[in-house]
């Protein structure tokens, strides 16, 4: 009986490894296609960009490449502030957090904390309607928080002593 299991084992692990295989080739497929796609658009939009700023009532090519260089300019200032405001919101989490488990909230309660825009957003579970309400008043506390969203569920825990 135990050399059955083994081989039935060992097909199973055979047939996990060749699915994974299948898997990655399909992947590598697909990431080649969308490189060639993207190449594609590219030398298409590279020979069409000339072509339609020679035509009348278009702008010239140089002030075509002009227009094109404050796009990139404006999309890399959006691409900071949006880099800029992730790293606040990571702080601001971090600082509701800290008073979070400092006053013991954290010991008998699950809650999960999120930042977006310095809008906090409490989720989880708590045991009373009072700690609910003492963790959106640390929140709304801390430093950097324009609003603070409490979600929180009140759930009586009972204990297990």
């Amino acid at each position: 009986m135990v050399p059955v299991l083994r081989n039935e084992l060992e097909t199973r692990s055979v047939i996990n490894e060749t699915a994974e295989q299948a898997r990655r080739i399909e992947h590598m497929k697909l990431s080649f296609l969308k490189g060639m796609v993207v190449s594609t658009a590219m030398l298409g939009l590279a020979y069409a960009l000339p072509v339609y700023a020679q035509e009348s009532g278009n702008p010239s090519a140089s002030e075509s490449m002009h227009q094109a260089g404050e796009s990139a300019e404006n999309a890399v200032q959006s691409a900071a502030h949006g880099t800029a405001t992730a790293m606040r919101d990571t702080k601001i989490t971090t600082k509701v957090k800290t008073p979070l488990y400092d006053a013991g909230l954290t010991k008998q309660a699950d809650i999960h904390v999120t930042t977006t825009a310095g809008v906090v957003e409490l989720n989880g579970v708590v045991p009373s309607s009072d700690t609910a309400t003492r963790a959106e008043q640390l929140a709304k506390q801390t430093e950097g928080v324009k609003a603070v969203n409490n979600d929180l569920r009140v759930v009586g825990m009972t204990s297990t002593d």
